[in-house]
């Protein structure tokens, strides 16, 4: 964690990652969270191949009016990174349980983006009461044989695997697969700060693995429980889509609003993937007026 925090300092990202880091102690391992503000809490949660540093600026701009909540998933950000860890949805939900608990939130308005829409909605789920709105950014909750063939690959054994720690062959393409507008230097580096070597690059290894697309997958049941209840949730729900994504692409889309068609849905014709990157100012917009 130290040394993320001086690679901040030497990127001169400082002020736009400006978060005092919290843990939160979970058996043996460490998850690291941001915790800023007061007032109802906005919780967001990430996916793969991001860590807290994507929401930087929502929770800059949220924080003087709400309280804002992000960890880094276990293996994720400064979150610690055990090479013998059970890296699976129902071990991120049931973790992301435990930070809830261990702080107290209720009434909390939820954000998710890539896999943090599955373990998003895994809590809303099992525990609806907490929870009083839902943004949806880019995202899926269900299990789905849509998958563009390059991250198919990255899920097939040892030699996938060996892509991904070895060359970082998720990580990095990342970087500027995911957004229509070039990211400054620094902002690429910020991304793969966490995700520096073999070791440290074991969650996005495995949160790929765990894509299930076949019914005897381990994650399999999990995804398609939460799928089963989708339908049930009562809180007000906000889809903010960035068209040139080419993973969570409009089949997704169509599927979320076929879910929710009461849904206030916006779709941001030339973001991308990161839509926090693309469209930042509408979305905070959009996030704002549905808050308030």
């Amino acid at each position: 964690m130290n040394a993320i925090r001086e690679k901040i300092k030497e990127l001169g990202l400082e002020k736009v990652y400006p978060f005092r880091s919290h843990f939160l102690q979970l058996g043996k391992h460490n998850l690291h969270y941001v915790d800023e503000g007061q007032g109802k809490p906005i919780l967001m949660l990430h996916g793969n191949p991001t860590w807290s540093f994507y929401y930087r600026n929502l929770i800059q701009t949220f924080s003087p009016k709400f309280r804002t909540i992000v960890p880094d998933h276990m293996g994720c950000g400064m979150s610690d990174k055990p090479q013998d860890y059970e890296y699976t949805l129902e071990t991120h939900i049931q973790n992301t349980y435990q930070l809830i608990r261990f702080l107290g939130l209720s009434k909390i308005t939820l954000i998710v983006h890539d896999w943090g829409g599955a373990i998003g909605f895994g809590l809303v789920t099992r525990y609806p009461e907490l929870f009083e709105k839902i943004v949806i950014l880019n995202t899926a909750a269900y299990p789905s044989e849509h998958i563009p063939q390059r991250i198919n690959l990255l899920r097939q054994g040892k030699f996938g695997e060996w892509l991904t720690r070895k060359w970082n062959l998720f990580a990095w393409p990342a970087t500027f697969m995911t957004t229509t507008k070039a990211l400054p230097k620094a902002i690429k580096a910020g991304y793969l700060l966490p995700y520096d070597s073999w070791d440290n690059r074991i969650a996005v290894a495995r949160f790929v693995q765990d894509i299930p697309m076949e019914r005897d997958h381990k994650t399999w049941k999990t995804l398609s429980e939460i799928e089963a209840k989708l339908k049930s949730l009562p809180q007000p729900k906000l889809i903010l889509w960035g068209g040139k994504d080419f993973c969570f692409n409009h089949h997704f889309f169509e599927k979320w609003v076929e879910i929710y068609p009461d849904a206030n849905a916006h779709w941001f014709a030339k973001a991308g993937h990161y839509i926090l990157e693309d469209a930042l100012d509408d979305v905070s917009t959009k996030i704002w007026e549905f808050i308030r």
